[in-house]
């Protein structure tokens, strides 16, 4: 972990915090309205499901175009990738409220904003949290392919070019390594908020009843 190494592990995860991030916010925000909508997720269904199984690497000379060489057609590759199984969690999570619950916010009623923080969004987050264990799977994947394209002049994408360009067998076996032991971290760090998340849910959710 030395300079040189430092400076393509920081934009690597730079990247790929953004492009999380984003995904989970449009992905989240998409999946509700689909979710709460029967008619909306019928007539966009097919065309979700056929967007979500385009191999995002064939979609490069369009990005190419759109963005150019650089960060945003990294950032925007890795989003088109992680978008869907957090849209499509989030919707089937929506959709799978108790009707009972949903009847009851009705009978007291509940606003709209309310429903949603108290009865939609909770009881989706199981869902969303699935959807956000695989974006950072793909995520991570994307990450590396974007940096293998031309016009990237740091991460670790770029630095496995490079090592495998000079027949750097160490270098690229340490960038590999690397992106195992980050996959795993992230994923433990995820899987934990995850149930500390769900575990104060589901407390409130017990002191209430």
């Amino acid at each position: 972990l030395n300079e040189e190494a430092t400076g393509n592990i920081l934009p690597s995860l730079g990247r790929l915090a953004l492009s999380l991030f984003l995904s989970a916010l449009a992905g989240i925000a998409l999946g509700i309205v689909l979710g709460r909508s029967d008619q909306a997720m019928a007539y966009l269904n097919p065309v979700l499901q056929f967007a979500r199984v385009i191999p995002p690497p064939t979609l490069v000379p369009v990005f190419a175009v759109l963005f150019e060489f650089g960060t945003q057609m990294q950032v925007a590759s890795i989003i088109f990738s992680a978008i869907w199984p957090i849209l499509l969690n989030t919707a089937d999570g929506v959709r799978s409220v108790d009707p009972v619950q949903a009847d009851t916010a009705l009978v007291f009623r509940l606003s709209r904003t309310e429903r949603l923080r108290y009865l939609i969004v909770p009881s989706a987050l199981v869902k969303i949290f699935a959807g956000l264990r695989l974006a950072l799977s793909l995520s991570l994947i994307l990450m590396v392919f974007s940096e293998l394209l031309p016009g990237t002049s740091n991460g670790l994408g770029y630095e496995l070019t490079n090592a495998q360009s000079q027949s750097d067998v160490p270098t690229i076996w340490s960038v590999i390594v690397l992106l195992g032991i980050l996959g795993y971290l992230f994923n433990t760090i995820l899987l934990a908020v995850e149930r500390r998340v769900l575990a104060t849910h589901r407390g409130a959710r017990k002191a209430a009843s």
